[in-house]
């Protein structure tokens, strides 16, 4: 059964002296949600919702004193009925201070019935602490969700599809970096042009030409930044409210991230037509671009094997003093790192997965899981993968170790990056590889300890998992990878450069 509970915030308005009332929403493992209510009281008076006779006590007089006499009396005396049977009466003066947190009390009661009765009517595969906010915004502003003379804003549809599409965390950060872009855009046409100094970026009248001055926009934005920091510093400032503020630094962007950009606001007017909500299809007829990537990166078994066996602790005091600064975490910490990737580069599965896999997932000796990335409804696929036996020691070594039941105690996805590129560097896996400059897009030569990440992982569960079998829609089905899909294109050079190296030995 779902259940609400309130804490007040620490914070108080130095104005009133009151603080806000904080909603918790919950129904046992299946979803945990919070929120802010807008409704304000007194801290001397948050006790009353939780203990009445512990607030009285502390000499707070409390809303809705009670007293009991006859009748007769109490309206000779200016009481009114407020209980029959037991003759309880109820004030009828009160303090403005007390009729507030009664009214407040009311408030509250209203609300938490708004929740409920909006949970009966969700569906529950689209709970999350947005939705919470949005039930919670509409009771407190109804005037707001007036469909009938208030429609939506592009940031606030963007923020729908988050939702509908249910997209993982680190999938919905880049969909809000696109909204933040095309903020800054939107504000910096109002600012620099006369002409169009009350324009919008709206579903409805978007044109090609409007796509493709946002394209060049985005491709020089960071040196616009700089050439106007006072107005960006504003802009930044004056997100719509929609917008989850984040990293706010303005950095060149390459090619291919332009492109990833375009196409992700594709599918959001793919989404807008299919949902009804407009008819305007500005990409009909526009070319999006062709991301140019170079050959995967990943390590060798041998270079798997010496991560995994690396004695990170012994090593840890050898290292300078600036590198263990620059790690901002205990070495403790870093160790646990290294087994969450070396599991990581046993199954293959992409970050967002990895973090959220538990003993659930593993039946019989095989990992199965429903790849988020991928999921759609009833097609979803399901990656499958046989546990090879080290990856099952990581697993016993580290159970019942996270604190939300999860298969490893993980930390936050930037930070595990960041513990990833220290142990390619103590465990001294340095070698130069060949990468693509994703502003120049030149290829150039860096070591690969300075490139590591997550994702190295699941390419080196593909990569070498990938010359041991004849069908690579195999691997698909344990990494995750949909059937045809055109990442294994990139594989296969590999190998057509690992035959010709075979015949150059020929010589």
């Amino acid at each position: 059964m779902a259940q609400i509970e309130i804490r007040i915030s620490s914070k108080i308005q130095k104005v009133t002296g009151k603080s806000e009332i904080m909603i918790r929403f919950f129904q046992g493992t299946s979803f945990d949600l919070y929120a802010k209510s807008e409704i304000f009281i007194s801290p001397d008076y948050f006790e009353y919702y939780v203990n009445r006779e512990k607030t009285e006590k502390m000499g707070v007089k409390v809303p809705g004193n009670i007293i009991t006499a006859s009748t007769e009396k109490a309206r000779k005396n200016g009481y009114a009925l407020r209980k029959s049977g037991t003759i309880v009466f109820k004030q009828r003066l009160e303090t403005p201070d007390v009729k507030y947190h009664r009214q407040q009390v009311e408030r509250l009661e209203r609300l938490k019935k708004h929740i409920l009765d909006c949970f009966e009517d969700a569906d529950k595969s689209d709970l999350s602490s947005e939705w919470l906010i949005e039930v919670i915004d509409k009771f407190n502003h109804p005037e707001k969700y007036n469909t009938k003379t208030t429609k939506k804003t592009f940031f606030e549809l963007v923020e729908t599809y988050i939702h509908r599409r249910q997209l993982a965390d680190s999938h919905a950060r880049v969909f809000r970096v696109l909204s933040r872009v095309i903020a800054r855009y939107e504000g910096f046409i109002r600012a620099t042009e006369k002409a169009r100094k009350d324009y919008t970026f709206a579903i409805d009248t978007v044109t090609r030409d409007d796509i493709e001055e946002l394209s060049d926009y985005m491709r020089h934005e960071n040196a616009l930044a700089e050439q106007y920091p006072k107005l960006f510093a504003k802009l930044i400032e004056n997100y719509p409210a929609a917008i989850k503020k984040g990293h706010n630094v303005i950095q060149a962007r390459g090619e291919n991230t332009i492109i990833k950009m375009r196409t992700r606001l594709k599918s959001l007017f793919l989404f807008f037509v299919e949902e009804g909500l407009t008819t305007n299809r500005p990409f009909d007829g526009l070319r999006i671009g062709t991301e140019k990537v170079g050959t995967p990166i990943y390590i060798t078994i041998e270079e798997r094997n010496k991560i995994a066996e690396y004695d990170l602790e012994k090593k840890w005091p050898a290292m300078d003093e600036d590198f263990r600064k620059k790690c901002k975490m205990p070495i403790r910490t870093i160790v646990v790192c290294r087994d969450i990737f070396i599991f990581q580069c046993f199954i293959g599965c992409r970050v967002s997965d990895l973090i959220k896999l538990t003993p659930q997932h593993i039946e019989n000796g095989i990992l199965v899981y429903t790849p988020h990335k991928t999921k759609n409804g009833e097609d979803a696929m399901q990656a499958c993968v046989p546990l090879h036996a080290k990856a099952l020691e990581l697993i016993e070594k580290y159970e019942g170790q996270d604190k939300m039941g999860r298969l490893f105690p993980f930390i936050t996805e930037q930070r595990y990056n960041d513990a990833i590129k220290a142990i390619f560097t103590m465990a001294e896996i340095k070698r130069n590889v060949e990468v693509r400059n994703p502003l120049t897009g030149e290829n150039e030569l860096r070591p690969i300890n300075e490139i590591a990440s997550s994702h190295l992982a699941r390419r080196t569960f593909v990569g070498n998992a990938y010359f041991k079998v004849t069908d690579p829609n195999l691997i698909g089905k344990m990494s995750g990878h949909v059937e045809g899909s055109k990442a294994f294109k990139r594989y296969r050079k590999i190998e057509d450069e690992t035959l010709k190296n075979v015949i150059d030995l020929l010589d």
